[in-house]
């Protein structure tokens, strides 16, 4: 197992949901990153990693449903390193679960959808003393392959409006992470910006095309970690949130300026691939409705090296 495991994930490309427009706004999902040094660069290889992120929602009413994002990634890390920084080329094609946590004719039937594939690149460098800097850019294909979503009830009715409305338009992200990886420690702080071609509506001759236009919020993500490895595990804190920049009465984050949530992970090398294991709760939310509990869960697998791995004692948790 490479020294650099945990640097195995560029860029989870991922999508939140739920029955109301207005509980979430952002495309990436708040704390895809955690966990990972996003800010160093990866070593030269081929990576894949898959994480997983289950949110329980405490709102029981008619209607309510849990939501469940599976992302997997696949990152080429080339050996370009202009000026220093590795280029790291990545894809993800995520989908979205939602499941209805209430029986009789107004609960909700199970659902997926497919959000538009993330295609992007991070530029990475090394600043020397453990520290590390990456820039990010990419989209969400949403225009192209992303889903439209609808909710069915128990009864069959079908309701009118897409259950991600965000989706009506192509996902421009941009990041910047910062990361220091010495003695055991990863101390990461990752800001994540979407952008949208707002106001946008779905194509198509049907519901969503003649619905809309969507007012979309552009929103800024923060994901922290800080936790040590103690040999083969890993134990430590996190944190992220989401910021909505326009919360206007036609916004689709209409008094949702944006939540935070707190939490824990733990992690263990296991040689040919490393799991990590997380677990948050919201602490401060912008919106009157019911907090969250989300449980993730991360398997990290290096595919290819063109050098041979050698053993070393180093931290191996440096970013997904």
């Amino acid at each position: 197992m490479t020294k650099n495991w945990l640097a195995a994930g560029a860029l989870a490309a991922t999508m939140t949901m739920t029955a109301t427009a207005s509980y979430a706004q952002t495309t990436t999902v708040p704390g895809e990153q955690v966990g990972l040094a996003t800010g160093a660069p990866l070593p030269e290889g081929i990576y894949a990693l898959n994480t997983f992120v289950y949110r329980s929602n405490e709102n029981v009413t008619p209607g309510s449903v849990d939501v469940g994002v599976n992302v997997p990634v696949l990152v080429w890390s080339t050996p370009f390193v202009p000026f220093g920084g590795r280029i790291e080329l990545l894809v993800a094609p995520p989908t979205v679960f939602a499941f209805g946590k209430n029986g009789g004719p107004n609960g909700s039937r199970d659902l997926s959808i497919n959000v538009g594939t993330f295609v992007g690149g991070i530029w990475a460098f090394d600043l020397g003393g453990n520290v590390g800097v990456s820039l990010l850019g990419g989209v969400y294909l949403n225009e192209l392959n992303g889903d439209r979503g609808v909710l069915v009830n128990n009864a069959g009715t079908t309701f009118a409006t897409p259950v991600l409305p965000q989706l009506a338009s192509n996902t421009y992200r941009a990041g910047i992470a910062i990361s220091y990886t010495g003695d055991g420690y990863n101390l990461t702080a990752n800001l994540t910006g979407n952008f949208y071609d707002s106001p946008a509506t779905f194509g198509g001759n049907n519901a969503f095309g003649t619905r809309g236009p969507f007012i979309i919020s552009d929103s800024l993500n923060l994901d922290l970690t800080a936790t040590k490895k103690f040999g083969k595990f890993e134990i430590g804190a996190i944190g992220y949130g989401t910021v909505n920049l326009d919360t206007s009465p036609n916004s689709l984050a209409f008094r949702n300026r944006g939540n935070f949530s707190l939490g824990g992970l733990i992690g263990y090398d296991f040689g040919p691939f490393t799991a990590q294991a997380y677990v948050a709760t919201t602490v401060a939310n912008a919106v009157r409705r019911a907090d969250t509990v989300e449980g993730w869960f991360r398997v990290i697998v290096p595919l290819y090296s063109p050098t041979p791995v050698v053993a070393s004692a180093a931290p191996i948790v440096r970013k997904y």
